[in-house]
């Protein structure tokens, strides 16, 4: 089991996922007609050459999706009892098809459950980093964990 127990998450903690992906056109269409999302923003490359990109931007929800999805192994895998939500999802510069995705998680909280004693919450803030270094996704995920078994 790769995750990590409530106990082994300390406030300040950053985990560098070693985990890279590169973004194809296929992951970009199959999530965007999957989810029924008809914007020419992820589907048309000739509409998106007369705009600011120039070419389509991979959709929102797949870069969330790998950069929660890439953390995983290092940090929920297996210890995981519930995600409980995502807060603060932010995208400050544009994701391509061809681009490498790289993610980091800082712990940013840790508090114990108040309705469940086998259970603590831990604050997570996932980075996402294209090739370049340039930061193009962010979230916070708090996610109630397993505590050690005794």
């Amino acid at each position: 089991m790769p995750g990590r127990y409530f106990e082994e998450f300390e406030v300040g903690q950053v985990i560098d996922h070693p985990i890279r992906r590169t973004v194809t056109e296929t992951d970009n269409v199959l999530l965007t007609t999957m989810t029924h999302n008809p914007a020419a923003l992820h589907l048309d490359a000739e509409y998106m050459k007369t705009t600011e990109f120039g070419k389509p931007l991979v959709n929102s929800c797949l870069t969330l999706s790998f950069m929660v999805g890439i953390s995983v192994n290092d940090t929920t895998h297996g210890t995981a009892v519930a995600n409980l939500g995502w807060d603060e999802v932010r995208f400050p510069k544009p994701l391509y098809c061809g681009d490498t995705i790289r993610v980091e998680t800082e712990v940013v909280e840790t508090r114990a459950s108040r309705s469940r004693p086998d259970n603590g919450i831990v604050v997570f803030a996932h980075r996402a980093y294209n090739q370049d270094g340039e930061l193009v996704g962010e979230c916070r995920r708090s996610a109630l964990m397993l505590s050690k078994p005794a």
